[in-house]
Parts: C-alpha cells; sequence; structure tokens
C-alpha cells in the first residue's frame, strides 16, 4: 500500500479541500483556506517527490524529478482524487469533481467551497480534521497535564484535567469506523481477538520518553469506546507523595497484609508504587508483583523485581499468587484482589511470613475490612476473621482532591494493625473500629476527615473540596466549626 494512501484516506475522511505536501512544512489538509498539520514531521523535497512516486507513471516521475509540472489522476479504493504539482517542492490533492482545479491569483492551487456550505465558510464538523493517530491524542494528553483520556463513538475526545471531564478543543467528534482505526494501530493481537470475543479488554501502551497508558477499550451502544490512563515514566517517590513516616515504616515488615484501597482513580497504583520503590531502594530481597496490565515499570536496585501480567505471563490473580509460593518471594503485591480464593490465598500468603501489597476498591478502613470478611460464606467468616487479625498490618485509604491552583493530592486514612484492632475484627466488632482510631493517633493512625481538615489548613485544598470528598459529613463540619474553618459554602443549600 503507498505511503501516500494513508494521507488520501485522511482527505477524504474529513472532507478537506485539498492534501498539500510542500518542502519544508508538515503534510496538512486545507480546511476554511487554513492548513491543518496531520503528520508530525515536516517533508523534504526528496520525501515529497517520493510520496508522489508511488502513483506516479513512469512519464510523470521523470517529469516530477525533473522539476516540471504534474497532473493526473489517482483512484484509491474507488475515490478519485486529482494530484497536481508545479514540482517536487509542492503537491496538492483534492477530491476529483470532474472539473479542472482552478489556479489561484497567487500562482497556488484554490480548491472550490465545499457542497452545501457558503464560499469560504464550512461547516464546524468540516472545519475541524481529527487526530491522525493516537500517538497524537496521547502527546496532546500529556501536554495538558490529563489523567484520562476518554474516546466514545458519537462524542470529541475528552480529557480529564484535575478531576473534571473536559471536551478536547479543536477536534470533531470521532464515529465508530474512526475509533477502531485509531485503536487498532495500538492494540496488540491478543487483544483484538479478546475485543472480538468479549467487546473489551485491557492492555499497555508506551510511548518511549513519553508515557505509558493503561488502556481499556470497549463497546457500547454507540459503538467502540476507550479510556486511557496515563501512567508518568518517572516513579513518584515516597517524598514526592509527602507519605507519613508511618506509611513508610511499613516497607520495612517481614510479613503481613497492607492494603491500600480507595475508588477508581484515586491514585492508589501512584502509592503502592512508592512504597516498592522504597523497598527497591533499601532492602535486599525478591519482589513479585501480580498487575492487569503493568502499569509502572521497576528496574531493579536492591531488590530483584519480578513483574507479571495477568493474561499474558499468567492465566489470573489466583493462579499467579499461588505460584508465587513456590518462587522464593519476599514481598508480593497483587495489583487487585477481585474475587474470594485470591483474598484467601493473600491472607494465607501473608501469614506464611510473606509481605503481601494489595488493593481493593473500597472507601474507608472500615469498609475495607468488612468486604474482605463478608466476601466469604457465613461458615467461614469466624476462621477469617481469626486469620485476618492476625495477619493485617495497616489499611491506607485514600481519596484524591483538587488543588487550590490546579493539581491533586490525595488524602489518606491510615488503620494501623495493633492488638485493640485486631481483637474488634476478631470479636466482629468492626463498628467500634472508628473511635480507635481517634484514640490512635500516637501509633500514627489518621482519619480520612482528620486528613481532610488537615490539607484545609495548609491551605492545600478549599473547604467545599474536603465536605465534598468526606465520608462523615456531619463530623467534618463538626471539625471545621472547632478549627474556625468557614463553611459558607452550605448557605445557598
Amino acid at each position: 500500500m503507498p505511503q501516500l494512501d494513508r494521507l488520501i484516506e485522511a482527505l477524504i475522511k474529513h472532507r478537506a479541500e485539498a492534501l498539500v505536501l510542500e518542502e519544508g512544512q508538515k503534510p496538512s489538509l486545507l480546511m476554511a483556506g487554513s492548513r491543518r498539520p496531520i503528520v508530525a514531521t515536516p517533508l523534504s523535497a526528496g520525501q515529497v517527490a517520493g510520496l508522489v512516486a508511488e502513483i506516479a507513471s513512469q512519464e510523470d516521475r521523470q517529469a516530477l524529478a525533473a522539476g516540471r509540472p504534474v497532473a493526473f489522476s489517482y483512484a484509491p479504493d474507488g475515490t478519485t482524487v486529482q494530484v497536481e504539482s508545479r514540482g517536487s517542492q509542492e503537491v496538492v490533492i483534492r477530491i476529483s469533481d470532474g472539473e479542472p482545479a482552478p489556479a489561484s491569483p497567487s500562482g497556488g492551487i484554490e480548491a472550490p467551497a465545499p457542497a452545501g456550505t457558503a464560499a469560504g465558510r464550512v461547516s464546524p464538523v468540516e472545519a475541524q480534521a481529527g487526530p491522525s493517530s493516537m500517538d497524537e491524542l496521547f502527546h496532546i494528553m500529556v501536554e495538558k497535564g490529563a489523567s484520562d483520556l476518554h474516546l466514545c463513538s458519537g462524542s470529541p475526545p475528552m480529557l480529564r484535567v484535575d478531576g473534571e471531564m473536559t471536551v478536547l478543543d479543536g477536534l470533531p467528534s470521532m464515529d465508530g469506523e474512526t475509533i477502531d482505526r485509531l485503536l487498532e494501530s495500538i492494540t496488540p493481537e491478543r487483544n483484538r481477538q479478546e475485543f472480538m470475543e468479549c467487546n473489551d479488554t485491557d492492555f499497555a501502551y508506551e510511548i518511549a520518553g513519553l508515557c505509558r497508558f493503561r488502556c481499556n477499550i470497549f463497546r457500547d451502544r454507540k459503538g467502540p469506546g476507550a479510556v486511557f490512563r496515563s501512567i508518568p515514566s518517572k516513579i513518584l517517590t515516597v517524598d514526592d507523595l509527602n507519605l507519613s513516616q508511618e506509611i513508610r515504616n511499613l516497607c520495612f515488615l517481614t510479613k503481613g497484609l497492607v492494603l491500600v484501597t480507595g475508588p477508581t482513580g484515586s491514585g492508589k497504583s501512584t502509592t503502592l508504587t512508592a512504597l516498592v520503590d522504597l523497598v527497591n531502594k533499601t532492602r535486599a530481597d525478591h519482589v513479585i508483583t501480580i498487575e492487569d496490565p503493568i502499569e509502572f515499570v521497576h528496574e531493579n536496585k536492591r531488590c530483584l523485581i519480578n513483574q507479571r501480567e495477568v493474561s499474558i505471563h499468567t492465566r489470573d490473580f489466583k493462579t499467579a499468587l499461588r505460584a508465587a509460593l513456590r518462587e522464593d518471594p519476599d514481598i508480593v503485591l497483587v495489583g487487585e484482589m477481585r474475587d474470594l480464593e485470591t483474598v484467601a490465598i493473600a491472607m494465607e500468603t501473608a501469614e506464611t511470613g510473606h509481605l503481601v501489597f494489595g488493593t481493593l476498591h473500597t472507601t474507608s478502613a472500615v469498609s475495607t475490612v468488612d468486604r474482605l470478611i463478608d466476601q466469604f460464606p457465613a461458615d467461614r467468616q469466624g476462621q477469617i476473621r481469626v486469620m485476618l487479625a492476625e495477619s493485617l498490618n495497616a489499611v491506607i485509604a485514600q481519596v484524591l482532591c483538587k488543588k487550590k491552583g490546579g493539581g491533586r493530592v490525595a488524602a489518606l486514612e491510615l488503620l494501623i494493625g495493633i492488638p485493640a484492632i485486631a481483637n474488634l475484627i476478631r470479636e466482629g466488632k468492626t463498628f467500634q473500629i472508628p473511635s480507635i482510631m481517634q484514640t490512635g493517633r500516637k501509633y500514627g493512625m489518621v482519619t480520612l476527615n482528620d486528613s481532610l481538615v488537615d490539607l484545609v489548613q495548609k491551605d492545600v485544598i478549599e473547604p467545599q473540596e474536603a465536605y465534598m470528598k468526606a465520608l462523615d459529613k456531619t463530623n467534618i463540619l463538626a471539625s471545621f466549626e472547632v478549627h474556625n474553618i468557614p463553611a459558607d459554602f452550605l448557605k445557598g443549600k
């Protein structure tokens, strides 16, 4: 397939007036009288001539090489286009309408106004060319500091910036065919098959020197869609995240269970990665991670780190976790504790002299403990309470808040598995855990409300943001009153 065909596809797809190839310039679509680049790299005169030579006749190639004007028709996929040049320095291609292209006063080629529009005016969709590749969208995403990129059939691309969804300006709505074309270029063959069979799939994609991306492709009532989460190439350290000393101390335990919890997009992976990085710098151990997909990539420092991806390196979490016991690990990281069997094996692993890090999609320390126990049948819950009481070292429950001036910061709730907490778990009195956390501040325990109030007092977040993120809104208002924090945002309610 000639390389020029892909550029001509963009011309046809976006109903542009013309495709312009010019020495020293990026290939562009002419739309509403202005050029819109569709490739990131400028062309040399040789590249312009080479692109056209692939589709030209022998006679036209000789004329082009000699710098003489050339004009001929070309019909890729049944659509006829007119190719015209005044030498190898500039080539203009437009969809043929049976009439020769009129010359403009400047000597260039002037395209007629698209059918159905007034001269010099085009519809909003026609005036905007879509992205030529996923890499182009990923670069825009990183430049704008977005955490997520969303593609949805019938809508323009959208970004999540500082926790809020925004439309990506300057791009048109994308149909299913366009999204399919973009996704096909980055989707591994294995995931294409899975998408065809299951209508969704997960994988990771990396642009060297820019970023890694966690990718989810799915299909809904409108057609194909996708969500991409940016994973910075640079691993954030415990200092970058300003994690407390009590949280850092968890990295020096030799056995037990440490859980990082929170809703989707709350930064669990970032916190876990910082903890593994601290382990990697300070201990000489064997670390096994089980992820779906692999997000942050760890290079061996003092530790040997094996990272395994579900569906590529192992069948599922429980299979990999069971196998890990025969792989001489000191520390095991479980990307998601999704099912009963994975939870059971993780607790057994923690009880048998290994340190296990894991994640759950729960919103607080208490709900995490309840979730772990309630997954099991009633006749096993007594045994699980005993196992969890013995193995649970800590629960870090976090939520991301919008910072003043832009960006986001995590509010962290920390539960430490002291004997009093273990007794409450063993006796099934988890409802009393919050009161122990309040009185256990000397052990480093922090409630979510205390963390939110602290961020407000440090002028990092607004009081309204703290109130919105709080689970116990009555108590956080009481804390506002104690610390003289205004709650004027409630007056309109």
